[in-house]
């Protein structure tokens, strides 16, 4: 089997830095936030090894990929686009769309909005939410107030300075970023997901970047709500996957009953005992298994 393998491809009017591995039907795997491409690479060899052409993109702002500096460039549906050209380049008419964290969001919209190039659709840690009936900014503002996370992030320049101020301590650290946290200092160890090795290879990178562009993600919310309106009452009808830990503090606030009747083949719910939120560094062979369990219900339906 041939190592993985990178390069940069054009797609949606912006270059997204890409590794690969292996030859078969496509997987597209889509990382979460304050992530990379690079949180794919235990699943990436298993893909290979199993038959799959695996494809973990640097989303549109991270890494080595392009990073607008407008806002509006983030929104969704683009984000969408992005990956409907990704698999253009691919010549790939349909793909399994994998994502974790914000990419999970990512791969349940573009399932709703290209449902005709999504052969199945797995989400990790974050289920499909269905569009609420209102902005879902304000909504935040009022319930949870301006401390909390998703709120502090949208002005421009506040959090982008406070996660660059220490990037290791940024990505090393277990606590949520908040107005708060960014007062302290202190000096988290290496998270049990990763070697130092590994977690140097994200500060570099970040680093070099920046935080805007994943926050410009979060900076889309009401943009999404707005631009989502065609798809309110679509559903999901693609095969697919929830998989979480049961320890991820995402399913406080996001719980996956939201699904219910919005995904409707849904094959299967997952939940790894033990493991948190970046759950396929933290549990790769569990999340392995998982995976190809599912892409093999695939060939036999």
């Amino acid at each position: 089997m041939q190592p993985p393998a990178d390069r940069t491809i054009r797609t949606n009017g912006i270059e997204l830095h890409v590794t690969e591995q292996g030859a078969g039907p496509p997987v597209v795997l889509l990382h979460g936030f304050p992530e990379l491409g690079y949180s794919w690479r235990h699943q990436l060899p298993a893909l290979a090894a199993a038959g799959f052409h695996a494809v973990a993109p640097d989303l549109r702002g991270f890494g080595r990929s392009s990073r607008p500096a407008e806002v509006d460039a983030y929104d969704v549906l683009t984000l969408a686009d992005d990956v409907a050209g990704l698999l253009d380049a691919l010549d790939a008419p349909e793909a399994v769309i994998v994502g974790h964290d914000w990419g999970a969001n990512l791969a349940w919209w573009f399932a709703l909005a290209h449902p005709g190039r999504t052969r199945a659709v797995a989400g990790l840690s974050v289920p499909f939410i269905p569009r609420p009936p209102m902005a879902p900014l304000p909504v935040l503002r009022e319930r949870l107030g301006d401390a909390f996370y998703f709120v502090w992030f949208q002005e421009p320049g506040v959090a982008d300075a406070a996660l660059a101020r220490d990037v290791r301590r940024t990505l090393a650290t277990a606590a949520v970023w908040d107005a708060e946290w960014a007062q302290r200092d202190d000096d988290p160890p290496t998270p049990p997901w990763a070697t130092e090795e590994e977690l140097a290879v994200y500060v570099r990178e970040f680093t070099r970047t920046g935080f805007t562009g994943g926050l410009n993600w979060y900076r889309n919310l009401d943009r999404n709500w707005e631009r989502t309106e065609h798809l309110a009452t679509r559903r999901i009808a693609a095969p697919a996957l929830f998989l979480t830990g049961d320890r991820d503090p995402v399913r406080r606030f996001v719980p996956h009953q939201a699904m219910d009747g919005w995904v409707t083949d849904l094959r299967d719910k997952v939940f790894v005992a033990g493991a948190g939120h970046f759950v396929q560094q933290e549990r790769p062979g569990e999340v392995n298994a998982a995976l190809l369990g599912f892409l093999a219900s695939l060939e036999q339906a």
